[in-house]
């Protein structure tokens, strides 16, 4: 009665196969490091994803057609430590070279929820914009436009260089060094 069999031995195999099999399928949660709030209550979470640009109504008016968003870029900005996303937007008109809007988007506080918080370029400018970056927190573009009303919108005969930076509260346009007007 007290000899092991090579049975017992396979029993006890078997146990620990079975042991071994069971914790590769049944995994705890992922652990999570987190200071419990002090008696202020729970800080809002802060956005450290840049602002989905699909969310948000554009002040473009299209008419019939919906804003079309052709570029973005997204970094920290205003040194907030959350990103910003920046767009260029036209109207998705179906002929023609519509022209482009600049705007920037944050979440909103409070609600998290993206909104536009600035115009850099108004479609009012007519401008259409190409290479589109942002560097060192500044948002730059290249912009074609037009030298009077009388230049067709198939044909823009002004090319200008633009960056926008974060300056005292506001988003100050400026012409980088060495560009010109062509």
């Amino acid at each position: 009665h007290t000899h092991t069999r090579p049975i017992h031995w396979v029993a006890t195999a078997t146990a620990v196969a079975g042991v071994v099999a069971l914790s590769s399928i049944l995994q705890p949660n992922a652990a999570t490091a987190a200071q419990a709030a002090g008696p202020e209550g729970r800080p809002a979470p802060v956005a450290t994803t840049a602002p989905d640009p699909a969310a948000v109504h554009f002040p473009i008016d299209c008419g019939p057609v919906k804003a079309k968003v052709q570029k973005r870029v997204s970094g920290d900005l205003d040194g907030d430590g959350r990103p910003e996303t920046v767009v260029v937007v036209h109207c998705d008109a179906p002929m023609g070279t519509p022209p482009d809007a600049v705007y920037v988007i944050t979440h909103a506080k409070g609600t998290g929820e993206p909104r536009v918080v600035a115009t850099l370029l108004s479609p009012k400018t007519r401008n259409t914009v190409t290479d589109f970056t942002l560097s060192d927190g500044a948002v730059l573009a290249t912009l074609l436009g037009y030298s009077t009303s009388d230049v067709p919108s198939c044909c823009p005969d002004v090319k200008d260089k633009a960056k926008w930076q974060w300056k005292d509260g506001a988003f100050v346009r400026s012409t980088p060094a060495g560009t010109h007007t062509v």
